[in-house]
């Protein structure tokens, strides 16, 4: 059997593949994209048909297909992995438009609305297949030559962005998680070399290790326990602040918890202000943490990986604070910049500070090599192999601009405040808080477990999916707003929606 866009599937003599209707190569021909005809014509073939594969799966705009877990494993389920003789391409094509396509969750549909995970810009998917089939390796200058320079060009240019001065630099990161790992990381060392005169690169902990204190707020993300476990600091290590009724980190209790620490010869290194929490959008008073962090000598990262995006927004960029006055910044391009997943950046204000991530190999990142301009990544970097994930921004920016940017930011954050306004105003649903983001959490004025069936019958029978949060010990339902296609009538539907499921559920 003879595949049009694959390999054949068995290997007995001259294996080959027929691209088109005259044109048989052997198999090597086809493995990859090179400069010959024959694997150019099986790249465009490869492309077009999972192109239309994927067109034709768009049936609908509900967000998900609502099978169950246990109908999704029957349905997914193949005997071996890994079959003695290769199906072909158009064989296993097919067998992900029948088992895989019709279930993926649509992160574009307006009826998606349950997290921090945005739809991707068509350009930006452009930029992924660019960067898949080169297939550049981030860690170093001959492994990436043009993609280094770009991402060092857009670092630079995030770095203005954010209002950090010429000394600014940063590097890509697969998103939140990391950037924060990579900011407490370099609130340690900082700490511990200037105030404990300790080199933690070389030496380890230093003796009393246990005393550090990170301060953040009590719904911060739980990156910063990750990251204080993998940085020998334990989970204890981490001070939760309690939060005002904006569920924004207080000022005042956050100076009294740093005085008493003092007072008990603990050792406060570094505070994080969530520019953006996961659940609410709330963000923490940069206006008064910064001072605050320079009177006693610490380390103010800012874990913006959802508010980052209000940077591109004339009418509320000034929601972010004085985030210029930070040590570093996490930004995430897959929440409100709407890129592809993974794609996020870590900043700091003084890039020397990025030396903590420099080891020189001489397989990998030669000093001579740097000497002579040859800039190697991997040596700012907690990872090695890093995918050119900035291509993806330099490339959406520049066919969006500020102006589309703002257009996009403006429509979420307005539909935010619009859906506010119509929960307010109706006696069935009650609200956390007002919200600073796009993020909004609210209730049925009924029992939990109404509010817990509502969201399962609109994900399973509806094709819709929205959050489920607690916040004051009930249940509350989330609607985060990425999607700027989102109109004000849908969400007056979508409600109606769910307030006619609630009656249904107490009804039943």
């Amino acid at each position: 059997m003879i595949h049009s866009t694959g390999i054949s599937p068995t290997n007995h003599q001259s294996p080959s593949v027929q691209l088109g209707d005259s044109h048989t190569q052997t198999t090597d021909e086809a493995l990859f994209l090179t400069s010959s005809e024959a694997s150019k014509v099986a790249y465009r073939l490869a492309i077009d048909q999972v192109v239309e594969t994927i067109l034709a799966s768009l049936q609908d705009n509900k967000a998900y297909s609502g099978m169950t877990p246990d109908a999704l494993k029957k349905q997914i389920h193949v005997d071996s992995m890994l079959p003695a003789h290769g199906l072909g391409y158009d064989a296993v094509m097919q067998r992900v438009s029948e088992s895989i396509l019709p279930n993926f969750l649509r992160t574009t549909s307006t009826d998606y609305m349950a997290h921090l995970h945005s739809p991707a810009l068509i350009e930006s998917i452009a930029a992924e297949l660019i960067l898949s089939t080169f297939n550049q390796s981030m860690d170093s200058w001959d492994q990436a030559p043009v993609a280094t320079e770009v991402e060092l060009d857009v670092v630079r240019q995030l770095c203005a962005m954010y209002g950090f001065g010429p000394a600014g630099d940063g590097v890509f990161t697969s998103g939140g998680s990391q950037s924060n790992l990579c900011g407490l990381t370099l609130a340690r060392d900082w700490f511990c070399t200037t105030r404990l005169a300790h080199d933690v690169k070389k030496k380890g902990l230093p003796d009393g290790y246990t005393r550090l204190r990170i301060y953040t707020s009590a719904i911060s993300h739980f990156s910063m326990e990750k990251s204080a476990h993998l940085l020998g600091l334990g989970y204890d290590s981490v001070v939760k602040v309690p939060v005002d009724a904006a569920c924004r980190m207080d000022a005042v209790a956050l100076r009294t918890l740093i005085q008493q620490d003092v007072d008990s010869g603990l050792l406060p290194m570094c505070v994080v202000a969530t520019i953006g929490t996961t659940d609410f959008g709330s963000i923490d008073p940069l206006a008064e943490l910064a001072p605050l962090c320079k009177e006693f000598g610490l380390w103010l990262h800012a874990d913006a990986a959802y508010g980052s995006g209000l940077i591109l927004s004339e009418r509320f960029a000034n929601r972010l604070g004085p985030i210029g006055a930070c040590d570093s910044i996490t930004v995430d391009f897959h929440k409100m910049f709407l890129l592809p997943i993974s794609c996020g950046a870590f900043l700091v204000k003084d890039g020397s500070a990025l030396d903590a991530f420099m080891l020189h190999a001489d397989y990998l990142n030669r000093e001579e090599d740097e000497e002579d301009g040859y800039t190697n990544l991997v040596g700012k970097s907690i990872q090695t192999t890093r995918r050119f994930d900035a291509l993806k921004v330099w490339m959406a920016f520049q066919v969006r601009g500020k102006d589309g940017y703002a257009r996009i930011i403006d429509t979420c954050v307005g539909n935010a405040a619009y859906l506010y306004q119509r929960l307010c105003a109706n006696s069935a649903f009650e609200v956390a808080i007002e919200p600073e983001i796009s993020s909004v959490v609210f209730r049925l004025r009924t029992e939990c477990e109404v509010n817990k069936r509502v969201r399962r019958n609109l994900l399973h029978h509806h094709g819709v999916v929205i959050g489920q949060t607690v916040y004051a010990g009930k249940t509350f339902l989330k609607f985060t707003l990425l999607n700027p296609l989102v109109t004000h009538a849908k969400l007056d539907a979508l409600l109606a929606l769910i307030e006619d499921l609630g009656r249904q559920v107490l009804n039943s």
